[in-house]
């Protein structure tokens, strides 16, 4: 038979967790619903950014496009991850599988080469104490970006990013995080930010299918757009990866308010019946004795 203080004890214990968890559960559920709409409202901007960029690309020749220095693929020897995950835990499995699918990367067959160098820059402590324990190679500068979540902050690191895939400091930049799709549900990806890669589709003769006039021409429109779709694409990136940490977090809380209920009614329960044992067996004392001092 239990103790009836000791599960006195894990009642109150877990009586403590579980307001512990509905609070950050609730703290979540209001972070959460701010991110969602900031995602949902950031998604249409950033795909017809993209789609306008496309199409003043597909309006040059094929040497001009040669000639844009964002657009030119090269042998990666030098690759940069971006990692983006949580300073804190307590959010299931979110920091978890964005640091697989960066790992797994960084070690892919195409990757894992001796020619290869790959370096790290981590957006959250979780993604840096992860790979400082790897001894991989870091940048350190931008770890606290997701206190900062605003496009100005997000500028200053994609000016870091296009100098240095621009100096040929880096051959390929890619950024990991988790892409939102809902409360519940989101998908770890990779996804190349630097060279960009284009989608557009020529004609066999080289010219392609669009009929506008561009003022001023297709290569300055280019070099002031790519800056724009850069920062857009990366602040689009944080802000999915926030949103998927809140829905995480707040499901997470969630599970674990309802695991207390159900503890607690098996807590609850077992402390009845151990209360009920120690009462019977109290009385069934007492009337042995009684029964004793008559004889």
């Amino acid at each position: 038979m239990p103790n009836i203080k000791e599960v006195a004890s894990r009642i109150s214990s877990v009586t403590a967790t579980q307001q512990i968890t509905q609070a950050m559960k609730m703290v979540a559920a209001a972070r959460f619903n701010k991110a969602q709409q900031q995602v949902l409202q950031i998604r249409p901007y950033a795909e017809q950014l993209t789609a306008i960029l496309e199409n003043v690309i597909a309006a040059n020749t094929k040497k001009q496009r040669a000639q844009r220095s964002y657009l030119t693929e090269r042998p990666v020897k030098n690759l940069l991850l971006v990692v983006m995950s949580s300073d804190r835990g307590l959010c299931g499995a979110f920091n978890s599988k964005v640091l697989k699918t960066a790992l797994s990367y960084s070690q892919s067959p195409a990757c894992h080469q001796e020619s290869v160098q790959v370096t790290i820059l981590p957006i959250g402590g979780k993604a840096l104490s992860f790979f400082e324990k790897r001894k991989a190679r870091l940048i350190e500068e931008y770890i606290s970006l997701s206190h900062h979540l605003n496009f100005e902050q997000t500028s200053s690191v994609v000016a870091f990013l296009t100098e240095a895939f621009l100096q040929r400091t880096y051959d390929q930049i890619v950024l990991v995080y988790n892409a939102f799709h809902s409360a519940a549900t989101y998908t770890p990806i990779a996804e190349q930010l630097l060279p960009i890669k284009r989608h557009t589709t020529d004609t066999p003769s080289g010219e392609t299918q669009s009929d506008y006039i561009y003022e001023p021409s297709p290569a300055d429109l280019i070099d002031k757009l790519i800056p724009r779709v850069l920062q857009t694409q990366f602040y689009k990136a944080q802000l999915e990866s926030n949103a998927a940490e809140h829905g995480a977090r707040m499901t997470t809380m969630n599970k674990a308010t309802d695991n207390a209920v159900t503890l607690l009614k098996e807590l609850k329960l077992t402390y009845n019946r151990t209360r009920q044992a120690v009462i019977t067996q109290e009385i069934s004392e007492i009337v042995t004795g009684a029964n004793e001092l008559a004889i």
